[in-house]
């Protein structure tokens, strides 16, 4: 090995190296004999190799880990769709309190704050979103999407409608198909109009007595707002359907306009892409689900609301000292757990943190500033941009190989967009810049679209050259992925 660029590489003279960085236990270890264990024999080992590196050796490994890697920290991420915003550190610090470390099989009694911010959270995301009640339990938006649809489903059995089928836009996410079809739907595709939007006339010709749902999300995937949204609800309606709002777009709408003024009736929201809370790694996300006052039955249990005493006046919540208490309580048709407890706790802690720092003006500046950014972005690279006006995000065409253009973006130190997605957009490049960045970081990151677009196709075919690691075989690594180090010693 050699020390090259201040990491660690591995001698590949065919490729060049290959940035490495040695696993600590391959760096420095000690043999630990182990106790004996009250196991059978072929469950326990003699003894272990631990890494034994000295408090240097073992910051320089993980600062190095880190600079292998891109995240918001280091950069614009404008991955479209997918919204990965910037994450404030404050809400860390909330979340990271003594009082948030609160057991969730604690006592009601025990919890009355804990219970308070939930409380204040469902009815804030309700505000928000123009719902009447929310659950907090789902623990990613994915998961709230099925949470959702399971709500809806339960409802039309409940009223005796035997609906099978749910409606789906082709330029809709990935997981409103999977949503639907994991709920036992049958889904139908719905074609776009020429705009880019819902073809209206195509949607009277899909809806019947076995619409179940239509699913959409509004600004849709190529950031059009559908204007005929009234017309769209009230379609659906008159079949005897539910209106579904996938919230991945809602950091279009904040503090403008509501789903639940739309027509909608149920919807989840992603709190990683509209509140900034930590986004990707498997997890733990969260994922609510708002629904308007017939659907609140069917809420998962347990629900948060305030206690009625015997004692108050008219009704009024409170408890033997006259303050506001809380309680848990299960809808009366609920559709039962969708998450152990109450969901992941501390990451709702920074969604709410989140909302009370910005206030009703700051979410709206929000909104105001993610559709300028995005329109800016747009005027400041040289690419063809079919479908306009756009909201929060926009699809441009590479006008080549999308991907072989993302690749090459790495090199120029920004993070790429979403690739090859819509595909009603020829080589898509699906962008989406957040709120959170400047002119200056916005312009860096349009330069690199540029430089990109300019290169020549040898060096498209090649990239990236200047990463840790360099162009592979992306369908192979999703089809035999090495889940272990130990496979390293194969090769």
């Amino acid at each position: 090995m050699k020390f090259d660029q201040a990491r660690w590489t591995r001698e590949t003279p065919e490729e060049g190296g290959e940035v490495y960085e040695p696993l600590l236990v391959e760096k420095s270890s000690r043999a630990v004999e182990t106790d004996d264990a009250p196991l059978p024999d072929d469950l326990t080992r003699d003894g272990v190799e631990l890494p034994d590196p000295a408090e240097p050796e073992l910051a320089r490994h993980y600062t190095r880990l880190s600079q292998m890697n891109y995240g918001v920290e280091n950069g614009p991420f404008p991955l479209g769709s997918c919204t990965m915003k910037y994450n404030p550190s404050f809400t860390e610090d909330v979340a990271a309190l003594p009082e948030a470390a609160t057991h969730p099989d604690r006592s009601t009694d025990s919890v009355q704050g804990n219970l308070e911010l939930r409380h204040r959270l469902a009815d804030s995301l309700a505000r928000i979103g123009g719902m009447d009640a929310v659950t907090l339990q789902p623990p990613a938006g994915a998961a709230g999407e099925f949470t959702g649809i399971l709500i809806a489903k339960a409802y039309h059995e409940q009223n005796g409608n035997d609906r099978s089928e749910i409606i789906i836009p082709e330029s809709a996410h990935g997981t409103n198909f999977a949503s639907a079809a994991l709920a036992g739907y049958e889904v139908v595709s719905l074609p776009s109009a020429d705009d880019g939007r819902v073809d209206v006339d195509a949607l009277r010709a899909a809806v019947s007595d076995d619409t179940a749902a239509l699913m959409l999300t509004n600004p849709n995937t190529l950031g059009l707002f559908e204007h005929d949204i009234e017309e769209i609800a009230d379609v659906v309606h008159d079949a005897g359907g539910l209106l579904y709002y996938d919230g991945a777009n809602l950091n279009a709408l904040l503090g403008r306009a509501r789903p639940g003024d739309m027509g909608f009736d149920v919807m989840h929201y992603n709190v990683h892409k509209t509140f900034a809370t930590p986004h990707g790694g498997g997890g733990p996300g969260a994922g609510p689900v708002g629904v308007v006052e017939e659907l609140a039955p069917y809420l998962p249990t347990p629900q948060v609301r305030e206690a009625v005493s015997d004692e108050a006046d008219d009704g009024e919540a409170a408890s033997d000292d006259g303050e506001v208490s809380y309680e848990r309580f299960a809808p009366e048709h609920s559709i039962g757990k969708v998450h152990g407890f109450a969901g992941n706790w501390l990451v709702l802690v920074k969604t709410y943190a989140y909302i009370a720092r910005l206030g009703d003006p700051g979410l709206r500046d929000t909104s105001a500033k993610a559709v300028l950014n995005a329109n800016y972005l747009a005027s400041q690279i040289d690419y063809d941009i079919p479908f306009e006006p756009f909201h929060h995000e926009f699809v441009a065409s590479a006008g080549r190989d999308a991907a072989d253009v993302a690749k090459r973006m790495l090199d120029y130190g920004v993070h790429p967009p979403t690739t090859k997605w819509p595909e009603i957009v020829d080589e898509a490049l699906m962008t989406e810049p957040t709120e959170a960045e400047s002119r200056a970081a916005l312009d860096h990151l349009a330069r690199a679209f540029d430089r990109a677009a300019a290169d020549s196709d040898e060096a498209l075919e090649t990239a990236p050259e200047r990463t840790a690691a360099r162009r592979i075989d992306q369908a192979d690594a999703a089809r035999n992925p090495r889940l272990s180090w130990h496979a390293l010693d194969d090769e």
